[in-house]
């Protein structure tokens, strides 16, 4: 959908339905994605650049305001993909606007940091533990510690 500010990105929204108004005039339903800083959480590290919230805020739009289309997939779709277009966006969460609420209220954590996933960061294994560090916690913290591994996403997948 076409921001109402045109220096911001592309509003999200999935069509739900296609109706003509009285006059004729073609009208969508639609459910928004949120992004994570128009959440009431805000952004935080391991939301991905191009990550999503499917909310439960509906709404009736023109037609007209139609840009183009997204494809939004879900988290374990898009970690796959080779090539991550401008299209691409993934969602791991559905978010109750009135409430700030997410659903699910948790999900896997992949770092000794206890962070979820960020698609967009560079995971590490230890050799020696096999545990899988983000690129951002830069010191040992396992008794095997002899260095790291980078696996790509793919391997790590």
């Amino acid at each position: 959908m076409r921001p109402s500010d045109t220096d911001k990105p592309p509003e999200v929204a999935r069509v739900e339905k296609i109706e003509a108004d009285h006059r004729n005039n073609a009208k969508v339903r639609v459910r928004w994605y949120y992004r994570p800083e128009g959440s009431i959480g805000g952004r935080r590290q391991f939301h991905g650049a191009n990550e999503l919230f499917l909310s439960d805020h509906f709404d009736i739009q023109s037609a007209h305001t139609i840009e183009g289309k997204y494809i939004v997939h879900t988290f374990k779709n898009y970690t796959k993909l080779e090539n991550v277009g401008t299209e691409d966006y993934f969602c791991r969460f559905e978010y109750k606007a009135a409430t700030g609420s997410f659903t699910p209220h948790r999900v896997a954590v992949y770092c000794k940091c206890e962070m979820p996933y960020n698609p967009d960061d560079l995971m590490v294994q230890c050799e020696g533990c096999k545990g899988w560090y983000a690129k951002l916690v830069l010191y040992p913290i396992c008794s095997s510690w002899n260095g790291f591994t980078h696996l790509s996403q793919e391997q790590y997948l």
